[in-house]
């Protein structure tokens, strides 16, 4: 698989998901913006990826919640077109309707739908161009519910509708929209909710049985499936789960209740 020559944007790139698909599709040859919020890390990514040997990345140190325009503006300047945008950013956090924050639901709706809408809208007359695609990196929790992440499963549950749409309404331009869904990724996003160096082993051992392949998800699993929608594939609409078997692991654990 080669994206020589590609022009890519990934937001939420200076770390886990994001940091590993800029690192993976730089490989192979792809022209990356990295887009994060902290400057250090940012240029940490930025140092990797030309220490590889890929093409040097333009760094783009912002919030994708106010300064949508400058992301399009400066990649589109520096590298004359975009060919993907990889929707990676995203806001986490543990909630339910019983315990519900409203300032937390509008932060997390604010980065995981709008500012990907936003994003999107103004890259798709630069895709047109080159008859690009987008890929959305959602979550298993659009997927099916869980009762103590409320306010990020419904962002999640939206950015798959909008991933939906989108693909539906950009189809006649050339352009391709999916989305992957991760469940349990091995990435710093647990640091939100109070996973740090101390306890993230004991909690990724807790999560290996929720998952058919007995293991969490690591990032080179998400990276490779952002690098095969972003090739040239035959798919558009799809909301692909990077899941280990979680979302069909239910009808296992139903089943072991019975007798047979």
């Amino acid at each position: 698989m080669s994206l020589r020559g590609k022009v890519v944007i990934i937001t939420g790139s200076s770390s886990g998901i994001g940091a590993d698909a800029a690192r993976h599709l730089a490989k192979l040859g792809a022209k990356v913006s990295i887009v994060g919020r902290n400057e250090k890390r940012v240029s940490e990514v930025v140092d990797q990826i030309k220490k590889s040997g890929a093409p040097t990345p333009l760094p783009i140190v912002t919030d994708v919640t106010k300064d949508a325009q400058r992301i399009i503006d400066e990649t589109i300047e520096h590298f004359g077109r975009l060919d993907v945008l990889v929707n990676s950013a995203g806001a986490f956090g543990a909630d339910s309707v019983a315990y519900f924050d409203v300032e937390k639901f509008d932060s997390i709706l604010d980065t995981n739908v709008r500012s990907v809408i936003i994003l999107t809208n103004l890259a798709v007359p630069h895709l047109e161009k080159t008859k690009g695609n987008i890929i959305n990196v959602s979550s298993v929790c659009g997927l099916r519910p869980f009762d103590y992440m409320t306010s990020y499963c419904i962002s999640k549950a939206g950015l798959d509708q909008f991933t939906k749409c989108s693909a539906i309404a950009l189809a006649p331009k050339g352009i391709r929209v999916n989305s992957i869904n991760p469940a349990t990724i091995r990435t710093p996003i647990f640091e939100q909710i109070g996973i740090n160096e101390s306890n993230e082993n004991q909690f990724y051992e807790d999560r290996k049985h929720e998952f058919l392949v007995d293991r969490v998800g690591e990032v080179s699993d998400t990276s490779s499936a952002i690098a095969y929608l972003a090739s040239e594939t035959f798919l558009t609409g799809v909301l692909l789960p990077i899941d280990g078997g979680l979302t069909c692991a239910g009808i296992r654990s139903e089943l072991n209740r019975f007798t047979f």
